[in-house]
């Protein structure tokens, strides 16, 4: 079936006792068993309910995984997938990594003994020389936040194959709609669900789509153990979501290239951050790669002093965290998703205090160019 078929009836079949066709939310922490050791497949709702069963079942459909866990953030995923390291174990990393990600390994998961390097992925060389004998896992973010930098996964799909490194992939900025890492050589696909597969900033989730029974095993078994899965009401939110996701998409697509083309051209923006551009260094490999360039726009207004003016300004655009929902969300990097980064680490990545990044709603567009227009007259 196609995308569209598959979002809105995996894991959404119709309940077969009353043939409802939204299935129940089994709002229940417990359930009786018929005996000891013999249940109706659920024991417990931490370790499994069939809201999430059923979640899970469309999202790795969706990727095109082998299996796949969802969780009760998207931190609370990426921190799952990094458990399948050990201590002395390396992992390289995109340098624009989110914020969290940077914070997660940088401050906590060293204290475990395991090590971390960020380079520029959309350079293959660099991260051959980021190699040592005791790399594990490389993980990337095509693009990454807020740098829109796009990573070839094919060539580090290679990498991976000839250092046999698990190859991790961040997807949340494209969703499975407009990009697919498994097809090209992810083992593992990560998204904050709370964004673009959620969509209506009403929840927050994640998700870690396998390729590799062993690492389904291990993440299935920390998701039971640590007690991070995703409760019922937020799966049938966020399945409710999902529903929606290949109209949304086409929608914030469609948005983020006129709004893109929009700001290339104003006086006021010194730079445009946008992998739909044909001045982007890696426009090719996102055409390559990806099914559209999406909804997610960094542009630079010179100093900070700038930004706070344009980010005070705006009516339309709510100045918020987070991204991916149905309205148009706007940020400061530096100073919101990105403030746990040392300031030295920031600007060295392309990171600057005139940095902001929008997330292009479904609006119509021509009020969302109307309210950057009037705000960027007040700089």
């Amino acid at each position: 079936m196609g995308f569209s078929t598959d979002a809105i009836h995996i894991g959404q079949e119709p309940d077969p006792t009353t043939g409802s066709i939204v299935p129940p939310i089994y709002q229940t922490s417990t359930y009786v068993q018929e005996s000891i050791g013999r249940n109706k497949g659920y024991d417990y709702a931490r370790t499994n309910h069939p809201n999430r069963k059923a979640l899970e079942r469309c999202v790795a459909r969706l990727e095109g995984g082998l299996t796949s866990y969802v969780f009760s953030s998207g931190m609370a995923a990426i921190d799952s997938v990094f458990r399948l390291l050990r201590p002395g174990d390396h992992t390289i990393l995109s340098e624009a990594v989110y914020g969290g990600v940077y914070r997660l390994t940088t401050q906590l998961l060293v204290q475990f003994g395991m090590e971390f390097t960020f380079v520029d992925t959309s350079c293959g060389e660099k991260v051959r020389a980021a190699v040592r004998p005791t790399t594990k896992m490389l993980y990337i973010e095509t693009p990454t936040n807020p740098t829109m930098r796009i990573t070839d996964m094919a060539a580090m799909a290679a990498i991976a194959r000839e250092r046999s490194l698990t190859f991790v992939v961040d997807n949340t900025f494209l969703s499975p709609y407009l990009q697919q890492p498994i097809e090209h050589g992810a083992h593992i696909v990560v998204h904050s669900m709370t964004k673009y597969l959620g969509g209506h900033s009403d929840l927050t989730a994640g998700a870690v789509i396998l390729t590799r029974q062993e690492d389904a095993d291990r993440i299935y078994f920390v998701q039971r153990s640590a007690g991070a899965g995703l409760a019922p009401m937020d799966c049938y939110l966020t399945a409710r979501g999902i529903k929606t996701l290949a109209v949304r998409m086409e929608r914030h697509n469609q948005n983020g290239m006129v709004l893109a083309k929009y700001l290339a051209s104003h006086p006021k923006v010194q730079r445009v951050l946008y992998p739909g551009l044909a001045t982007h260094p890696q426009h090719e490999v996102a055409r390559r790669q990806q099914r559209g360039f999406g909804a997610m726009i960094s542009f630079d207004v010179g100093t900070l002093e700038a930004a706070r003016r344009l980010l005070e300004n705006v009516k339309l655009c709510a100045l918020a965290e987070s991204l991916g929902g149905v309205e148009t969300l706007i940020s400061h990097p530096a100073l919101m998703t990105h403030a746990s980064i040392p300031p030295d680490v920031r600007r060295s990545i392309g990171i600057t205090d005139g940095l902001v990044r929008i997330s292009v709603g479904i609006e119509d567009v021509e009020d969302l160019q109307a309210d950057l227009e009037q705000a960027l007259a007040k700089l």
